[in-house]
């Protein structure tokens, strides 16, 4: 049973990471998580070649250990998924996040939603392992029937529990987002 409740959480983890990159209209240094920059010939996580801070509510700036990267790290946001173009001072990159569109924030709901339920997909799937587990076990004789009904107990509420914290995410990514 622990072994499929860690990988339920693994499930929620990864929604909660997905969530994260996710911008809701301000700046959030988590949406760089995701970008490497070719630093000496080898991908390096941005957060690894510089400091990224949040000047103002809409504005990321980072600013790299040498300032030969600024041109190495405007590539590499350039080719990542974000959508915004940077601009640089010389010193610091800066990336200035524009205001969502009523379209763009249905859009991103949209996209919330089905991230959610592809986490309940996943949950449900674990379940049906550990039940399928549960079932070979009482085959094999190695527990009785009474007890392969009360593991399966405990595998549905641990599966309606993570469900209803994957539903408790998405509500509240999805308010914050059309939270103008």
């Amino acid at each position: 049973m622990k072994e499929y409740e860690e990988k339920m959480t693994k499930a929620i983890n990864s929604l909660a990471n997905d969530y994260s990159s996710i911008r809701a209209g301000r700046a959030n240094p988590h949406l760089l998580d995701k970008i490497k920059v070719d630093y000496y010939g080898t991908p390096t996580p941005l957060q690894q070649i510089g400091n990224i801070a949040v000047p103002e509510a809409r504005t990321l700036s980072i600013t790299p250990w040498e300032n030969k990267l600024i041109k190495d790290i405007e590539k590499a946001i350039l080719a990542s998924d974000l959508g915004i173009t940077p601009s640089n001072d010389g010193k610091s990159v800066f990336l200035r996040f524009p205001e969502l569109t009523e379209d763009r924030r249905k859009e991103l709901c949209k996209d919330i939603k089905k991230k959610g339920e592809d986490a309940k997909v996943a949950i449900r799937n674990i379940r049906r392992d550990a039940n399928e587990a549960v079932k070979k076990q009482q085959k094999a004789g190695e527990i009785s029937e009474d007890q392969q009904k009360d593991e399966e107990d405990k595998i549905q509420k641990a599966t309606d529990k993570y469900i209803a914290d994957i539903d408790k995410m998405v509500d509240e990514k999805t308010k914050e987002i059309m939270t103008v």
